[in-house]
């Protein structure tokens, strides 16, 4: 004979009016207690909060001695209550008492009672505190009985969100919802950045919890469901998509997943149960999200973000919108908070009101991580949990410098690194101070610091950082921002822009780089790729489809009428493409010469260093071109067989060890053998440090971030060039790569007073 006096429904439909009649927040969680121990014919009900001092304490009690409210406390992994709080697992125990984690709290007077159950109070996977029911009796709760607790569980976890609970605080403490968090991570960016979290992907939140009636929203989630298994059988139906690899693969999981009948098992009887067909997605993902997060193996836990992206698709489905684009709501001091995004996403934020990046998933030498070093914006990656931590409107700072992310702070916190910002801004006047100071060491030795850019907003930083001109003007910006194929009307729009705002200035124009990880939505390969770093792209895509080629070397020559023009070539393997890429533009020139056009008064062809095999083509490539520049970040890839994406192994292996300082040198030989100028443009250039040692080298003209060229000029000005050219002899001789040379060349700065 069942023990449940009434149905869930019954008692969520209780709940929803107790949670819409005004009452303070004591009262209705006294109600709600007795309202669940009333339907669960449950002797005791009791709810605990967690607490910002990782401590679950007792808010309300149907059953328990009353006095122990807001008295009985549990630290978290202590007793069983901590121990459900821990693992965010239920308990369901005969004999409560007989269990090795039952700690024994005299006040609560709970001796009594044998039978217990307890779950975890959830929201987005993380606990905010366990409901328990107990019984004299020694009994198992059955799983209708868990699954009535678990959503009771949920509706008072958004009771909690919303911040009811908080006047029910004693002085001095905080709800865990609402503590201070600092997540240690990686630096990407420095710089510091105070302001309130902005979620790139918002959490999308449920509102309408009850159902009105359950055959709707059962043929709503039956709906919602078959479109959510239709998109996906599309997208692995597509001829782009390859019939092996690790993208099928993901979507294959995704498939499994929304034809699990496990899952969509618990959807409905969520649903039976009373809530809308939303709120039970909501509920099964939380509580998915929260068992797989205490998961040891790697594997499972890699497959959550899966997971939450379909739980977040069918969302989205069943209450009809898209991903939302917050950027016209942005605050002015909006730091975004993101799993990964793509370059293309951060440009889509008005610039003025960003003041930090915060990634869980990505390295340094992701472009989205690029283009916000280009901004001069702080960012701090490889912050596990920042996502599921925080809130829209949170206040938050990113430490650039360090690494670290603190959310929601203390006020002495927030104060300290106020101080530290109005610093580091003092820091930045200096840099203005030194714009028009020329770009020469101590002793004597001139380098030119050129400025990367990207897009037309980019050229006003050309003046105000003070560089020589741009040294990489990267026009697969333009395509990645469209949502077409740039007209070559518009391609030569943009690159007149450029030449008119750099003046006498050299501007190096880098011929489309797509493919790889910058993926245009609008252009589809003939295949999906498992290695696409190695894939198609760049100048391989290019060759292979002259007319863009053709296009863009039109748009480049007619902008550049009456002016030098330059124009660099990437992903360069062999000699022979370039040969080829010269043939196309010199078709080009013929053609705008027949037709009247103004051509440029001078064309020079570079070629970029970014593939291993040109280190053993060096003298046959510096006869073939007008100038070198090395593509650092992918040229360090390649060699040491490290995903620049990938933060797992991205930060393994060092650029400034002496192997590929080394091969840097050999690059820089070759063209000083055959007069050919050699430049660098990646990111090894936006660091002093790593600036100092290609001065080091005997690189004479680098190319950096805007916001790098202050910093790179402060440490040039104060730099004996010299000593540290005899310095960087002992760390690429024989014995350089036992050496730590990051270590050697700190303290060459420390003894020359160079600040770095």
């Amino acid at each position: 004979m069942r023990e449940i006096a009434g149905s869930p429904r019954v008692l969520l439909r209780r709940l929803r009016e107790m949670m819409a009649e005004a009452a303070e927040p004591q009262a209705r969680l006294d109600r709600i207690v007795r309202e669940i121990a009333s339907n669960m014919v449950a002797e005791v009900c009791s709810l605990y909060v967690l607490r910002a001092d990782s401590v679950l304490e007792l808010y309300a009690t149907e059953g328990l001695n009353p006095s122990s409210v807001h008295l009985a406390q549990l630290r978290l992994g202590q007793g069983l209550v901590g121990t459900i709080a821990a693992s965010a697992r239920a308990l369901n125990l005969q004999d409560a008492q007989n269990h090795p984690a039952f700690t024994y709290l005299p006040e609560t007077g709970e001796e009594i009672y044998h039978s217990f159950l307890g779950v975890p109070v959830l929201r987005a996977g993380r606990t905010l505190g366990v409901l328990v029911v107990q019984n004299k009796t020694k009994r198992h709760y059955g799983d209708d009985e868990v699954e009535a607790l678990e959503t009771t569980a949920m509706v008072i976890a958004e009771m909690i969100a919303t911040g009811d609970l908080r006047r029910l605080t004693r002085p001095g403490m905080e709800l865990d919802l609402s503590r201070p968090v600092t997540i240690d991570g990686l630096s990407f960016n420095e710089g510091v950045g105070l302001g309130h979290v902005v979620l790139h992907e918002p959490r999308i939140v449920v509102t309408n919890l009850f159902n009105e009636d359950v055959d709707t929203e059962l043929r709503r989630l039956d709906t919602a469901l078959g479109s959510l298994r239709v998109s996906i059988d599309d997208m692995l139906s597509r001829r782009d998509v390859a019939s092996e690899g690790e993208h099928r693969a993901v979507l294959e999981a995704y498939r499994m997943f929304a034809h699990d009948r496990g899952w969509v098992r618990r959807l409905e009887e969520a649903v039976r149960n009373g809530l809308t067909a939303e709120a039970a997605v909501e509920k099964v993902q939380s509580d998915m999200r929260a068992r797989m997060m205490h998961m040891t193996d790697p594997y499972m836990r890699d497959r959550m973000n899966d997971f939450d992206d379909l739980g977040n698709r069918l969302l989205r489905q069943l209450m009809g919108h898209g991903p939302e684009n917050l950027a016209a709501t942005l605050p002015r001091d909006a730091i975004v908070v993101s799993r990964s995004m793509g370059a293309a996403d951060l440009l889509d934020y008005p610039r003025d009101k960003l003041r930090g990046l915060v990634l869980e998933d990505a390295a340094a030498t992701s472009h989205v991580v690029i283009v916000a070093r280009a901004i001069g914006i702080p960012v701090t990656g490889q912050a596990k949990g920042a996502v599921s931590m925080a809130e829209n409107g949170d206040p938050i700072i990113v430490d650039g410098d360090e690494g670290r992310v603190h959310l929601r702070p203390q006020p002495d916190v927030e104060a300290a690194f106020a101080e530290k910002a109005r610093f580091r801004a003092r820091r930045q006047e200096l840099y203005r101070e030194l714009r028009s100071r020329p770009s020469v060491s101590r002793d004597g030795v001139k380098v030119e610091l050129m400025m990367n850019a990207g897009l037309a907003v980019d050229l006003p930083q050309l003046g105000d950082a003070g560089a020589a001109g741009i040294g990489l003007f990267r026009t697969e910006l333009q395509f990645m921002v469209a949502a077409t194929f740039p007209r070559a009307q518009a391609q030569e729009t943009l690159y007149r822009q450029v030449l008119e705002a750099a003046g006498d200035k050299p501007v190096t124009f880098r011929t489309i780089d797509i493919g790889g990880d910058k993926v245009l939505p609008y252009f589809r390969g003939s295949e999906k790729e498992e290695n696409p770093a190695l894939g198609w792209r760049a100048i391989r895509l290019t060759l292979d489809r002259p007319a863009l080629l053709r296009t863009q070397f039109r748009a480049l020559l007619k902008a550049a009428g009456g002016r030098e023009l330059r124009v660099m070539l990437p992903m360069v393997t062999e000699v022979s493409e370039i040969r080829r890429a010269r043939e196309i533009i010199d078709r080009e020139v013929r053609h705008l010469a027949r037709f009247g056009h103004l051509l440029p008064t001078s064309l020079a062809i570079g070629a970029m260093v970014e593939v291993p095999s040109l280190l053993f083509q060096l003298d046959e490539l510096m006869r073939e071109v007008d100038f070198v520049s090395i593509g650092s970040n992918d040229l360090f890839q390649f060699m040491t067989a490290t995903d620049r994406g990938n933060g797992t192994v991205a930060s393994r292996f060092d650029p400034l060890s002496a192997p590929f300082l080394r091969a840097l040198k050999s690059v820089l030989d070759a063209g000083i053998r055959a007069g050919t100028p050699v430049t660098l443009c990646g990111e090894l250039a936006s660091r002093p440090i790593s600036a100092m040692a290609l001065i080091g080298l005997g690189f004479r003209s680098i190319s950096m971030s805007a916001a790098a060229i202050g910093p790179v000029k402060a440490m040039l000005v104060d730099l004996p060039v010299e000593a540290l050219t005899a310095q960087m002899g002992l760390i690429l001789g024989d014995g350089g790569a036992t050496h730590d040379a990051r270590a050697m060349l700190r303290t060459f700065a420390a003894e020359h007073e160079i600040p770095l």
